[in-house]
């Protein structure tokens, strides 16, 4: 679910202008409004999209160089715009703090998140030029030489947002008492050409793609996320993806958060997850994702998925009485002694072994305000990668085709069909296995791995929403959320004809 998940949602207002909303994380392929410094120097694969003459010689450039992050030994408390000036003051010294715009986050369900926009005043000039008659005449303005940066595509109709902490955009919230700003200064609605457009196959040789990004995205950690999330471990994942193309800049640390740069593109919802358009592109990314990245330290030894390990540590997070007694009523029923659904997990991960999914470096928590959908590249990208790690190839697929419901307003009847999914996974496999003749043996065998491995999806957010019921002071119902969860696996559970065989191991684990 990820500590800044559930509700993230990011859009754009598209009557603007196309790419006007940035969104952290991966860098594009193309050659219009992308990601500020998030280059890498890896080809795409044809089939997420081909590369042009230009881009083609930004992938020749050496693989895998990349801004260092700094840390800032700062501890950033309620008052995250003053926290977020003083973390701007070492990463951006460059910039006059009077000239920048923050756009609080305030609504996503753990982390807290400022959008930070550095937009100084515009100089302009006018231009002339000689008509037939030898008369001039006024062409319009531009802007000079010498204008400062500003933030590119950033049109004041787009910064809207609804629900979110991930700085994403949408429509739904107006930016009004959100935006603190020190100036008059609206944002600016034009395309600035200083902005460097950058694509998955650039890497930067210096920390040019450092100063030039006018976006900074400084995220302040949720109050007891660190015991779900390893951050050192969070961190060197966002340098690892980076350089594979599929994070974006690290700016700096601190210590209860991160900065980093922001990718255009509006996330999809539980509608657009079904436009073959883009879900092909979804399998295909991936697919992509799971057949080339590695962890170095992991090639030459054997890789542990993380479902047992993180569970588990999820179980032994869950009190056994809640400190409100409000909540602990309405979760002792149904999930407390907290053995019982760990005995429950335990016999599921026992099934799940045996059906032999490979182990890939996998996001684990692709719901659909994690995916980025930039249309005039006909691009998605992945964001928010808390909980990546080493896991079980058909986990990260079920866990993505259970977020097909949303969240908010969680409906289940939205899990893909049967027919939808055999078209998506058939889609992957091309990609991941690297040929197209893709039998329907293999299509099927994937099929029923995914979807049993959807049931420890819904076991390992129904623990995390226990947690963040007793710990989280976001204003958000996670013990509802919990038990719609559990209600799902039980349900989904039953489809899959699992019960019986459930209950014939209970027999044989008392028995002995």
């Amino acid at each position: 679910m990820g500590t800044e998940t559930k509700l993230n949602s990011y859009k754009e207002n598209t009557t603007a202008t196309t790419g006007s909303v940035f969104r952290p994380k991966v860098a594009h392929n193309g050659s219009s409004a992308t990601a500020i410094g998030a280059g890498v120097g890896q080809k795409l694969h044809s089939s997420n999209g081909a590369l042009n003459s230009k881009q083609q010689q930004h992938s020749d450039i050496t693989n895998g160089s990349s801004v260092t992050p700094v840390f800032v030994p700062i501890h950033i408390g309620d008052d995250v715009i003053s926290g977020a000036k003083e973390v701007l003051k070492v990463i951006r010294p460059q910039w006059n703090i009077s000239h920048v715009q923050f756009k609080k986050f305030t609504d996503g369900i753990t982390n807290k998140l400022v959008g930070c926009f550095y937009n100084p005043p515009q100089t302009t000039t006018t231009t002339t030029t000689t008509n037939n008659n030898g008369n001039e005449i006024d062409t319009g303005s531009a802007y000079g030489n010498d204008t400062p940066h500003s933030p590119s595509t950033l049109a004041s109709s787009t910064l809207l947002d609804d629900n979110n902490d991930s700085g994403n955009i949408s429509d739904t919230d107006t930016l009004d008492s959100e935006v603190t700003t020190s100036s008059a200064l609206d944002i600016d609605t034009s395309h600035n050409a200083s902005c460097a457009v950058n694509t998955k196959d650039e890497s930067h040789n210096n920390s040019s793609s450092f100063s030039d990004s006018n976006v900074a995205l400084v995220r302040v950690y949720g109050n007891k996320t660190d015991l779900l999330i390893d951050r050192k471990a969070e961190t060197r994942n966002i340098l690892l993806l980076h350089t594979y193309g599929f994070a974006p800049t690290l700016f700096a640390t601190f210590k209860n958060g991160l900065v980093y740069d922001f990718v255009p593109g509006v996330t999809l919802k539980p509608t657009s997850v079904l436009e073959p358009k883009i879900w092909r592109l979804v399998a295909t990314r991936m697919a992509e994702m799971h057949r080339r990245v590695q962890v170095q330290e992991t090639i030459a030894a054997e890789v542990v998925p993380m479902l047992w390990h993180k569970t588990q540590s999820f179980f032994d997070l869950v009190p056994e009485r809640f400190s409100d007694p409000e909540k602990h009523k309405r979760v002792e029923e149904t999930f407390l002694p907290i053995k019982r659904l760990r005995d429950e997990f335990n016999a599921l991960y026992r099934r799940l072994e045996r059906l032999g999914s490979p182990v890939v470096f996998a996001h684990n928590d692709l719901l659909l305000a994690n995916i980025v959908y930039l249309e005039a590249e006909q691009r998605v990208n992945f964001i928010d990668y808390e909980y990546a790690d080493y896991n079980f190839q058909a986990f990260d697929i079920g866990n993505h085709f259970c977020e097909f419901a949303g969240v908010d307003e969680a409906d289940f009847s939205r899990y893909p069909k049967r027919d939808f999914q055999l078209a998506w996974l058939r889609v992957y496999l091309q990609e991941y296995l690297q040929r197209t003749d893709i039998t329907d043996a293999e299509v099927e065998r994937l099929y029923l791995q995914v979807n049993q491995f959807a049931l420890a999806a819904h076991m390992l957010w129904t623990v995390w929403s226990l947690i963040q019921g007793e710990h989280s002071n976001i204003d958000f119902d996670y013990v509802d959320y919990a038990h719609i969860r559990y209600a799902e696996y039980k349900k989904h559970k039953s489809v899959l004809g699992l019960e019986d065989e459930a209950a014939a191991e209970d027999d044989v684990a008392a028995a002995s």
